[in-house]
């Protein structure tokens, strides 16, 4: 017994210390935007990675008639970050045509039901990427004053608008953990 308890601890004990990480600056960027891209990446990545190997039926699947697939809420969170590209990066919100793309997939509910489903995973992760993509075009343009800066009439500074997209993703992927949890 003791034998296998020591075992165990020395499992356990290699683990966390494999399992820690650091955040530093991804190269080709300012310092704390090299920051923010490296968290920016990592959520992503722990999105992907949760929602992989799911087939078309655990992708559509939804817990009750008024809950957001898993597919959904992958668009949902390209469609946020798509938002706060034109708000951040541009200066302003969604045009009209930005609406009708990305409108349904930021509100998700009875329409995005009916429109996204029976497609693969990776075609709703390649949206994600495909805006990601533009995201970090967008980043290595900028510095990191322009990170703090707020910009003229908005309520919050860069920093804060990148930091939210990404605990908006932590957010959904708890959701999507929990989805994937109760599929049958």
């Amino acid at each position: 017994m003791k034998k296998i308890l020591s075992v165990l601890v020395c499992f356990v004990l290699t683990l966390s210390i494999h399992a820690q990480r650091e955040i530093k600056a991804e190269e080709g960027f300012t310092p704390n935007v090299g920051v923010l891209v490296s968290m920016l990446n990592d959520m992503k990545n722990r999105v992907e990675y949760t929602v992989k190997d799911l087939d078309v039926e655990s992708t559509d699947f939804l817990l009750d008639e008024n809950a957001n697939s898993i597919g959904t809420l992958i668009l949902h969170l390209a469609a946020t970050e798509k938002f706060y590209q034109v708000y951040t990066f541009e200066g302003r919100e969604f045009n009209d045509k930005e609406k009708e793309v990305w409108g349904t997939k930021m509100s998700m509910g009875d329409e995005a039901r009916k429109q996204f489903k029976g497609k693969p995973i990776s075609e709703y992760l390649d949206v994600f990427t495909k805006v990601r993509e533009k995201t970090l075009e967008y980043l290595k343009e900028k510095d990191d004053d322009w990170l703090a800066s707020t910009p003229e009439g908005y309520r919050m500074n860069n920093h804060w608008s990148w930091y939210h997209v990404m605990e908006h993703q932590s957010s959904h992927l708890g959701q999507i953990l929990l989805i994937k949890k109760r599929i049958p």
